[in-house]
């Protein structure tokens, strides 16, 4: 047998997760919609549209590798107070989030960026302090 047929067979055999590849989550930031060790499939940023508000991605933030929910693209000015989200002055309908966080309030310039928030709000570290990300910190598009 010729040597390449082998690693040819090998090389297609994987090359699917050249676009797409498993993710198990971790933390409880996005429940209900995504559970704490559940495996999902995310299809990498470069074989995707550009995020859109609603979809899940998986984005490099400070605190490392997570999953979380576009909602403020570029150019957007998105504020909250307590349980309401307002994007350019509009209330944002989540049906999504289960478990808001009450208290506090802020606002969000997003540039160039994007603000991405966890649907459980009070477990979830995201852009209400790390502000928006840029476009090269998204990293695959939640199947």
């Amino acid at each position: 047998m010729k040597p390449w047929i082998p690693l040819t067979a090998l090389a297609l055999a994987l090359s699917p997760l050249l676009v797409v590849h498993p993710l198990r989550v971790s933390g409880h930031s996005m429940e209900p919609s995504l559970a704490d060790g559940e495996l999902r499939w995310a299809l990498r940023a470069w074989a995707s549209h550009a995020p859109r508000r609603g979809d899940l991605w998986v984005v490099e933030g400070p605190q490392g590798t997570s999953v979380k929910r576009v909602l403020g693209l570029p150019g957007d000015t998105v504020t909250w107070a307590g349980p309401d989200l307002w994007i350019n002055g509009l209330r944002l309908d989540e049906p999504w989030v289960i478990h808001p966080e009450r208290g506090g309030e802020g606002r969000q310039v997003c540039g160039e960026g994007y603000l991405v928030l966890g649907d459980n709000r009070p477990q979830s570290q995201d852009g209400r302090s790390w502000g928006a990300i840029p476009i090269t910190s998204m990293r695959g598009r939640i199947l």
